[in-house]
C-alpha cells in the first residue's frame, strides 16, 4: 500500500490532527474577517510565544511567511 494511502492518511484523519487543523482555520479566518488577511497573500498566523495550543488573540500576529520559517 502506497504511503499517502495508508499511514499519512491515517495521521491526517486521527482526532488529533483535524482539531489542530480546526484551529489553524479558525484563527485564519477570525484574522480574514478583521481585515488582515487576504486569500493567497503569503501572511501566516504567528504564535508569538512560539506555542501552537496558545490560542488567544494576544499571542496571534500576522506576519509574512519568510519570517515566520525563519523564525525557529
Amino acid at each position: 500500500m502506497p504511503y499517502k494511502q495508508g499511514d499519512y492518511a491515517k495521521y491526517h484523519k486521527s482526532k488529533r490532527m483535524k482539531t489542530d487543523r480546526a484551529t489553524r482555520n479558525r484563527n485564519r479566518a477570525a484574522a480574514m474577517k478583521r481585515g488582515g488577511v487576504k486569500k493567497g497573500d503569503g501572511k501566516h498566523i504567528d504564535h508569538k510565544d512560539g506555542n501552537p495550543k496558545n490560542n488567544s488573540p494576544s499571542n496571534l500576529r500576522i506576519v509574512s511567511g519568510r519570517i515566520n520559517r525563519k523564525k525557529q
